[in-house]
C-alpha cells in the first residue's frame, strides 16, 4: 500500500430510520432521540465532507433499525469489499441492502458465505495486519472464511478475543496512526496490541475508544475530557461529536460509516 489504511477519499453512510427505536441493544437505558441523532448524524458526515472525501449518504431502512450502524456490513479494502454475514438474524438483510451501493464504487466484491458470521464491528485494520476480534456477533468460522479471502489479497489476518459483555471488539478500540491504538485498560491487558503503541482511556471514559482516524483527524465521541485531552497532548487534532442516542443501541464513531 502506497498510503497509510486511515487515508480515505470515500465513505458510505446510512440516515437513522424512525424504526431506529426498535434498535437492538445489550441494556436498556432509554430509547434514543431521533431527531437527536439525525443531529448528530449529520454533523458525523459533514466532520467527514470536512477532510475533502466524497461520502455516499443512503436513505433511512425503516425495516431495518439498525441499518444506520452501518460498518458491520461489510469490510472495504484496497483490493475491494467484502460483504459481512452479522451474527444478529435481524441484521441479515441489511447486507443485501448496502450491496449495491459498494457495487457502484468497488470492481470487485466476495462475500462470506456462512455458516459463520462476522461483523465489520469486530474488524480493526492496521497497516501490518487486520485484527478480528473474537465476540458475540463474530465466530471462528466467520474469521476463518474472511482469513480465507483477505490472504488472498496479501494480507495477514489475527484472530484476537472480545472482552466479555463488550459488544464487539471495536466497542474497545480503535487506531490513531499506524503504530498507535487507543484501547480500553481491559481490551490492552489481554496483550492483543504487543507491538503498538497503545494509549488507554481514562478510567470511567471506556466508551471513548471507539474513535475514528480519518485523514488528517480523530472523531470521537463528546463527553470524555480526559481522554480527550491525552490525545490533544499527544498532537491529535480531535473532533468531538455528541453520541448520545447511538450510544443508547452501543453505537460508536466507527460504526456510522464504511471508509474506503
Amino acid at each position: 500500500m502506497t498510503e497509510h489504511i486511515y487515508t480515505f477519499g470515500h465513505a458510505i453512510t446510512r440516515r437513522p430510520a424512525t424504526s431506529i427505536v426498535d434498535g437492538l441493544r445489550a441494556e436498556d437505558i432509554g430509547h434514543p432521540d431521533l431527531e437527536q441523532m439525525l443531529q448528530d448524524h449529520a454533523a458525523y458526515v459533514s466532520t467527514l465532507k470536512s477532510t475533502g472525501a466524497t461520502v455516499v449518504e443512503l436513505p433511512p431502512l425503516d425495516e431495518f433499525p439498525d441499518a444506520v450502524f452501518i460498518e458491520d456490513t461489510a469490510l472495504c479494502l484496497p483490493q475491494g469489499a467484502i460483504l459481512m454475514r452479522p451474527g444478529a438474524p435481524s441484521r441479515l438483510g441489511e447486507v443485501d441492502e448496502i450491496e449495491s451501493a459498494l457495487r457502484t464504487q468497488f470492481d470487485i466484491i466476495r462475500q462470506i458465505q456462512g455458516p459463520g458470521f462476522i461483523e465489520g464491528g469486530d474488524i480493526l485494520v492496521t497497516d501490518r495486519e487486520i485484527l478480528v476480534g473474537r465476540s458475540a456477533r463474530t465466530d471462528a468460522a466467520g474469521v476463518a472464511e474472511l482469513e480465507s479471502i483477505v490472504a488472498d489479497w496479501g494480507h495477514t489476518l489475527r484472530e484476537v478475543y472480545t472482552p466479555q459483555g463488550v459488544l464487539h471488539f471495536k466497542t474497545d478500540c480503535s487506531l490513531l496512526d499506524a503504530e498507535t491504538v487507543l484501547s480500553t485498560r481491559r481490551l490492552d491487558a489481554s496483550g492483543c496490541f504487543e507491538g503498538y503503541r497503545v494509549l488507554c482511556t481514562a478510567s470511567g471514559e471506556e466508551a471513548a475508544a471507539n474513535a475514528i482516524r480519518f485523514n488528517g483527524i480523530v472523531i470521537m465521541p463528546a463527553g470524555f475530557p480526559r481522554t480527550a485531552e491525552m490525545l490533544a497532548n499527544a498532537d491529535y487534532d480531535l473532533v468531538e461529536i455528541n453520541n448520545s442516542e447511538c450510544a443508547k443501541l452501543d453505537g460508536g464513531m466507527s460504526c456510522l460509516s464504511l471508509r474506503f
